[in-house]
């Protein structure tokens, strides 16, 4: 048996409504037929087991969509063959996540009996023009509600918040921040809005039916919530997310860490180890085509292919560059079976260092606060 850590990604599609940001797969449907829903989730993670076995799983995630709205006995029931099928550690992380709208106390009562130990709530802001104009569903109150049922219910939860949003200004932001951490446990989690292809925001925003703060305002946004939720003992463990020590989402270190993991439901993607290369999986996107492909195949994989070398390599930079601890190297080596000081190269590193967006020392290559600001570029430069 490996003891490298293996994550679980379980993808739940369906939505209550398609929120005008968002570009995930993630769907609105009249019904949902649970009962089959459920045989085929877990009709495709006994499929991942033969994928990955052996392994001893540290994480499991229920993302979306809107896994809330799945009945608690799926969770059960996955929660419960993911210990048949693997060996599970005594600590496991099991993380659900969950809008205001679908927070119900009788269900959570009910995952955590299933076994969900940490939630984490889409609450996205907590003023009410603004949740209008991102398109949700619940109210301030109904948020407010929510983090509360959370807390009584879980040890460990999270919730997100976006902020540089249109009309939105550094001092405004900056009282929304503070009413976010009067309410916050051990974790928060604080985006950008980007204005993603294939969105309504996309088409919108092109004929100019809004406009964002520009980039200056943007910047020190994101400048003055480093800052002072590194002040108030959450400081950022990755660009966006931020947790008092030892409480950082250990799934989300999987992906960063360029760690293995199944996914598992619409549109899942997994990585995990084969021999010197990583296995890349991801199953079909459609609700329907991926019910339909578990049911006649015993899986929905649509895409599997090898990654190796270089691209090994890059990914790998990819993901670990957002952390702030950086990429440990030993690590890094372990995964992608390369150095990456070394794989990079000296010519591609020293303007870099030389401009303060990169540090290098004998155990780390980490972007400084400066270069996780500005990643995409640092990246450009970084990667063939």
């Amino acid at each position: 048996m490996s003891t490298a850590p293996l994550g679980i990604y379980v993808h739940w599609p369906f939505c209550k409504s398609k929120c005008p940001y968002c570009d995930f797969n993630s769907h609105v449907r009249d019904g949902v037929e649970q009962t089959r829903w459920r045989k085929a989730l877990l009709t495709e993670l006994e499929h991942a087991a033969r994928e990955a076995p052996g392994r001893r799983v540290e994480t499991i995630f229920f993302g979306g969509g809107t896994p809330s709205l799945m009945e608690p006995e799926t969770v059960a029931a996955l929660i419960a063959r993911t210990r048949e099928l693997w060996n599970v550690a005594p600590d496991r992380e099991i993380t659900l996540e969950a809008n205001p709208t679908s927070v119900e106390a009788d269900r959570f009562a009910a995952l955590a009996e299933a076994g969900v130990n940490r939630v984490s709530l889409g609450v996205q802001a907590l003023e009410g023009s603004a949740l209008k104009f991102l398109g949700r569903e619940h109210s301030v109150d109904e948020a407010l509600g929510a983090v509360d049922v959370a807390q009584r219910h879980f040890a460990r939860h999270s919730f997100d918040l976006i902020y540089a949003r249109p009309g939105q200004t550094l001092d405004a932001w900056a009282d929304e921040l503070e009413r976010a951490l009067a309410l916050a446990g051990e974790h928060l989690s604080l985006y950008q809005l980007t204005i993603e292809r294939g969105t309504r925001f996309f088409t919108e925003h092109a004929r100019g039916a809004f406009v964002l703060p520009g980039e200056d305002e943007a910047a020190a946004m994101f400048e003055h919530t480093q800052a002072r939720l590194a002040s108030a003992g959450l400081p950022a463990y990755e660009i966006s997310n931020h947790a008092r020590p030892g409480a950082a989402c250990r799934h989300n270190l999987i992906y960063w860490r360029y760690q293995d993991y199944v996914g598992i439901g619409p549109g899942a993607h997994g990585r995990f180890a084969l021999g010197a290369a990583k296995k890349a999986t991801r199953r079909a996107s459609g609700p329907e085509a991926w019910l339909e492909a578990v049911e006649r195949d015993g899986h929905g994989t649509a895409e599997a292919s090898l990654i190796e070398g270089q691209d090994l390599v890059d990914e790998a930079l990819m993901m670990g560059l957002r952390l702030a601890d950086g990429i440990d190297r030993a690590t890094f080596a372990s995964v992608a079976g390369a150095d990456p000081v070394e794989a990079v190269g000296e010519a591609r590193l020293r303007p870099l260092i030389a401009a303060g967006f990169l540090e290098v020392d004998p155990s780390h290559l980490r972007a400084t606060p400066a270069g996780r600001q500005r990643l995409n570029a640092v990246l450009e430069r970084l990667i063939a």
